[in-house]
């Protein structure tokens, strides 16, 4: 019975290390823009179930690849060790081998190219250039000798690539075209997007600092970047508040707003904060805002949807 025990426990710690490993708060940034790309797309009175499921899953492979990914490089450049703050680190806390994970990784990725490939014949072999585009960013952000992630472009490819073109491409293959809408929508999502990466960045400021990254908190320093990051939740909900003024998008969409106490508790959860783990709240904030804006918005543009049914 005391061995039983000890292996379930070992079984239970196992599939925590994996699940943490991809990053489970980070997947929001991949299905959330899916969903709304599609509830617009309903709004115009097209929907394809099938192409719905098959988007979602390639976006949140990828989004998890990609965690994988900045595991695996990370290691390699010395930048995780035992005494990093975070949820990553299985290599150097846990053991697992470098080429597993590297492995694990291009298996997500080959799996996305299978879904891709589905999603392109039913739409447009044209996505297969932007799909291979967002997948190579991916790779990129991390990997390869000049790594994004080494820069001040980290929060806008990923808010670009993980928050604007999904929700684009998402309503491109169920409507076949991209409307002006469509693109002002997922504008305020791209920033969100970008600011749970800027969040991570606030974070690993001194180690990214110290082994050379140019991050916004190291190019700003910490205090301008979360004042940075308050000016730019300001702008995400604005942009949302103009659109609705403007005629543009149902007043149904400002249900988003309810997600601004997760904004301000995420910008004031850095503020004056020096260790990365007094700052994982902060972090974890800045993704539910992006969460619960999406989701929100989504409720929003549903409801607007039945009532004009």
């Amino acid at each position: 019975m005391h061995i039983e025990h000890d292996d379930a426990q070992s079984n239970k710690k196992s599939w925590k290390i994996w699940w943490e490993l991809i990053r489970p708060h980070t997947l929001t940034a991949a299905f959330v823009p899916v969903l709304l790309g599609s509830v617009l797309a309903l709004l115009e009175g097209k929907t394809n179930a099938l192409l719905f499921v098959a988007m979602m899953v390639a976006s949140v492979l990828i989004q998890a690849a990609t965690n994988l990914f900045n595991e695996y490089y990370d290691y390699k450049r010395g930048l995780d060790t035992e005494k990093s703050v975070g949820i990553g680190g299985g290599i150097v806390r846990h053991g697992m081998s470098p080429r597993f994970i590297m492995t694990l990784a291009l298996t997500m990725y080959g799996v996305s190219v299978l879904l891709g490939v589905y999603i392109c014949a039913s739409s447009s072999w044209w996505l297969a250039v932007v799909g291979s585009f967002c997948m190579l960013m991916g790779y990129l952000y991390t990997g390869g000798p000049y790594p994004i992630s080494y820069t001040p472009l980290g929060e806008l490819f990923s808010g670009l690539f993980m928050g604007f073109l999904i929700i684009l491409i998402a309503f491109f293959i169920q409507t076949d075209y991209v409307s002006g809408i469509a693109v002002l929508v997922a504008v305020p999502s791209g920033i969100l997007v970008g600011l749970i990466n800027l969040g991570n960045n606030l974070r690993d400021h001194d180690g990214d600092k110290a082994n050379g990254r140019k991050t916004i908190p190291v190019v700003l320093g910490p205090k301008n970047a979360v004042k940075f990051m308050g000016v730019m939740f300001g702008v995400a909900y604005l942009w949302l508040v103009g659109l609705v003024v403007t005629g543009t998008i149902t007043p149904w969409i400002l249900l988003s707003l309810l997600s601004i106490t997760k904004a301000i508790q995420a910008t004031r959860g850095f503020v004056g904060k020096t260790e990365p783990i007094t700052m994982m709240p902060a972090m974890k904030a800045a993704g539910q805002t992006n969460t619960y804006f999406g989701l929100l918005m989504v409720l929003g543009l549903y409801i607007s949807y039945l009532v004009s049914v």
